[in-house]
């Protein structure tokens, strides 16, 4: 999925080691959840509506994805079993795109549609880029990660078009 998508970032930016392949992520009932993990998510987001979590494995060491909704958005959240917040991804609406990037899109991938965005951060909640999962006018479907920039640092298809 696409929502883990700001560890390849954080790679691309020599934040963080490459995130292992996600064949191992295993669905957590959110009471199964450490305390800390959830602690540390509360705190963060408080009065947020938590959906639902993941474990998996990243170079080795596990870690906890809290998917929940907060001030209308929705976020992802990935947590190590001590509750040290690793990254957040928040959904944001393709219009409140920052212009830079926002023209950098259009420009490289004229009238395409986009089917989610998100803004990309560390765990401390500085901005590192965006996500956006768009379908091109040829109908090809792309997970296009971008710096703060509107530089593109990652493409990669996406969907039955992956073939081509």
């Amino acid at each position: 999925m696409q929502r883990l998508t700001w560890l390849a970032l954080a790679v691309t930016l020599g934040l963080a080691e490459a995130r292992t392949a996600r064949a191992d992520e295993e669905k957590v009932p959110l009471d199964k959840v450490p305390k800390e993990v959830m602690d540390a998510v509360k705190g963060r987001f408080p009065g947020a509506k938590l959906l639902g979590a993941s474990k998996e494995k990243e170079d080795g060491k596990t870690v906890y994805e809290i998917s929940l909704t907060y001030k209308n958005h929705h976020h992802d959240v990935t947590v190590q079993p001590d509750g040290k917040v690793l990254g957040i991804e928040r959904e944001l609406p393709a219009k409140d795109l920052p212009k830079a990037v926002a023209e950098a899109l259009a420009a490289k991938y004229p009238k395409a549609t986009y089917k989610t965005v998100e803004e990309l951060l560390k765990g401390d909640g500085k901005l590192k880029g965006y996500e956006v999962l768009l379908v091109t006018a040829e109908k090809k479907t792309l997970e296009v990660v971008l710096d703060p920039d509107g530089k593109v640092l990652k493409e990669e298809k996406k969907g039955k078009k992956d073939d081509d």
